[in-house]
């Protein structure tokens, strides 16, 4: 069906049957998917998870299925009556729900679509008959609940269906869809199997007819965006013009007059009724700030870009790049992470990036990933692909402990396990991570995307393969005419160096090496296989970040050196809540103070920069639950405690605390919270030059 596709010949991410992951970081992260944390979420999605919220996720498609059967077996039926459409709603008795009731959240049936999407991207990375044997018995019962016009959300089936897409700002049916969607293209893509994609095609073909082509077209478009990017990979899988065509009347029908999702406080960011919250106050082509609810507009955002690529609509695509340019320039953690507030989740106004009270989703940097690959394939510019490593190596790595089985679902940049439960103000962070979440949508989010990382390094067109991130990988594709293959070893990011294997017929191939922003310096070499110098014999162009090579690639070994040079980073004077502090990185990962190599009263912790500057930064490996990494310590101070004393001193007429001089540890910020439950900071207050 791919030649039908009006995208092919574009840019496009080489799937998990051209790239796999060999070794390094990402290896165990997947490894740490595959073994726990599919096990472990499957047994959260049933309820088995001892101490942990319950899910109710495959009890709802266990009702629905049921009611389903007798509905279709048993004339008479009556289907239940949408008594109650409050968005959550919880039994009276969690340890024993009722067999043919719905539990949890309105939006609880896309935690199992996110869990079987992580499955099939993990069966591509690594057959197992048993998962496979699961996960088939799962989209059995799945499929029993879809009704005969091809309708599948067990919410309004078990509550009633004379509800269906009568609350689509609220209640999260196309979000479901979506994730189904996206669900089923992985599933179908490692096994060949199509019977839930079949079911997700029947879902979707529904949706047309209700929006689009039946006898009276539906106004709407979802609440909670991520269909519109869902329906454009359906369409690039079945060759169905139909779901690119709904997807586009979704952007085009957002933010039109009148406001379907209106509102008083139609310009209030953080009020969750607002039009704003739902990135529905003006049409997607005229947007320019990023608001709202930060998973929303990211997935919001992924889908528009996909649409620009897909149909070549330059109104698309420079409404993406406005919007990028919001959220890099101005609502950016230094952590990757995004959604400066509680309060809806969202994106708070400009320069407003508190540390302690961050919300910094886990779900919203998966996103962010999302909508960086999305606008690789639109343009190659390393700014994507250097946000895009910020946020993996940083926000989306600390969703996780190391042994995969618990979450953070908020990201702050500060933390003190000590006062959380007295400070309401922070009762959204939760140090240490969680066994599960009512609202689970973080946990198997993660999941997928760690298991199909290596489709987010690479993209690529007829003539040219770009190289967006560096892990240990091995890539069998097809470039400029002739097959291409190429093996990628490195520790990176624990180190710089990057030598990438190549053999291919192609006379004339174009390779295009990512240069990273923070990279001071960098070096390539091309050697022959006897480990001649065959540089001279390839065309170099450097260009938006990317050093493109074109050459002849049989036998040929590329070699990157990237200084790793730790930076102290200071961010704009426009933060007020980081002003007189700073925060180290070390190529794309960024780092903290944690109580379990410092001590605790983190905030007596100081540095110099002239300190550094005189006696450097030093690097030394050491192990964090298993794992070797590079910690860096610096000279820096620690200022007596003042407990005790009177609460105001005056400076002019009385000495300073005394301070102590101290070297102090920084680790990986993504680390954090995994030798238990301690103090953390990424910034320390600083004295600048």
């Amino acid at each position: 069906m791919s030649d039908q596709i009006q995208g092919a010949g574009r840019v496009r991410p080489l799937t998990l049957r051209e790239v796999k992951v060999t070794g390094g970081l990402w290896k165990e992260e997947q490894e740490t998917v595959r073994k726990a944390i599919l096990p472990y979420q499957w047994e959260a999605l049933n309820d088995r998870v001892p101490d942990a919220a319950p899910s109710y996720c495959m009890h709802n498609f266990r009702a629905a299925a049921e009611v389903t059967r007798r509905k279709k077996e048993e004339p008479g039926y009556v289907p239940p009556v949408n008594m109650d459409r409050r968005i959550e709603i919880l039994p009276e008795d969690p340890a024993h729900p009722e067999e043919d009731r719905f539990y949890g959240f309105v939006f609880q049936d896309s935690d199992f679509a996110k869990w079987i999407e992580a499955v099939g991207y993990s069966l591509c990375n690594h057959p197992d008959a048993e998962l496979e044997k699961t996960a088939d018995q799962a989209i059995d019962l799945v499929c029993a609940a879809q009704q005969a016009d091809g309708y599948l959300d067990t919410y309004y089936i078990l509550n009633g269906l004379d509800g269906v897409f009568r609350n689509l700002k609220d209640h999260h049916e196309l979000y479901c869809m979506g994730h189904l969607i996206e669900g089923t293209v992985s599933y179908f893509e490692a096994t060949g199997k199509d019977k839930l994609l079949r079911a997700a095609m029947r879902y979707a073909d529904y949706a047309v007819r209700y929006f689009m082509t039946g006898e009276e077209p539906h106004a709407g478009y979802p609440g909670h965006e991520i269909a519109e990017m869902a329906l454009a990979r359906l369409y690039e899988v079945t060759g169905k013009r139909e779901y690119l065509d709904l997807a586009v009347h979704f952007l085009n029908e957002r933010g039109q007059e009148p406001l379907l999702f209106g509102g008083k406080e139609q310009t209030d960011t953080f009020n969750p009724f607002s039009v704003m919250y739902y990135q529905a106050h003006q049409p997607v082509r005229e947007q320019t700030e990023a608001v709202g609810h930060a998973v929303r507009a990211v997935y919001l955002y992924s889908g528009m870009a996909e649409a620009a690529r897909l149909t070549g609509d330059a109104s698309l695509k420079a409404a993406c790049r406005r919007l990028w340019d919001s959220i890099t320039g101005t609502k950016l953690y230094i952590t990757g992470g995004i959604g400066g507030t509680v309060l809806g989740e969202s994106f708070s106004y400009p320069y407003d990036l508190p540390a302690d009270s961050a919300y910094s989703e886990t779900c919203a940097a998966i996103g962010l990933v999302f909508f960086a690959r999305r606008m690789l394939e639109l343009e190659p510019d390393s700014r994507y692909g250097d946000v895009m490593e910020l946020a993996l190596y940083n926000t989306v790595l600390a969703g996780k402990a190391m042994d995969g089985k618990s979450f953070f679902y908020v990201n702050p940049l500060e933390a003190n396990p000590k006062i959380l439960p007295r400070d309401g103000r922070l009762s959204h962070v939760r140090v240490p991570r969680r066994k599960w979440f009512g609202c689970a949508c973080c946990p198997p989010n993660l999941a997928r995307l760690v298991s199909s990382v290596q489709s987010y390094a690479y993209t690529s067109d007829a003539q040219t393969l770009w190289v967006h991130l560096y892990l240990e990988s091995s890539v069998e594709t097809e470039l400029a005419g002739a097959g291409f293959r190429a093996r990628v070893e490195t520790d990176y990011p624990q180190s710089g160096s990057v030598r990438i294997r190549t053999d291919s017929d192609a006379e004339k191939a174009c390779l295009a090496l990512r240069i990273p922003g923070w990279s001071r310096t960098w070096e390539v070499k091309i050697r022959n296989k006897a480990g001649a110098d065959i540089g001279p014999h390839f065309d170099r162009k450097e260009q938006g970040g990317y050093l493109y090579l074109t050459g002849c690639f049989k036998d040929a070994t590329i070699e990157l050196e990237l200084t790793m040079t730790p930076r102290l980073m200071a961010a704009n004077n426009a933060v007020r809540e980081a002003a007189g502090k700073a925060a180290l990185m070390r190529g794309p990962v960024t780092y903290c103070l944690e109580e379990a190599d410092n001590g605790a009263q983190l905030q007596l912790l100081s540095i110099h920069a002239d300190d550094l500057l005189k006696e450097g930064i030093s690097e030394s490996r050491i192990t964090i639950c298993g794992r070797e990494v590079i910690a860096l310590d610096v000279p820096g101070y620690r200022e007596a405690s003042e407990e005790g004393a009177a609460l105001y001193r005056d400076v002019l007429s009385s000495p300073p605390p005394e301070k102590i001089r101290e070297r102090l540890r920084f680790i990986p910020y993504y680390l954090w919270a995994n030798r238990g439950a301690g103090e953390m900071s990424v910034y320390v207050r600083c004295s600048l030059r």
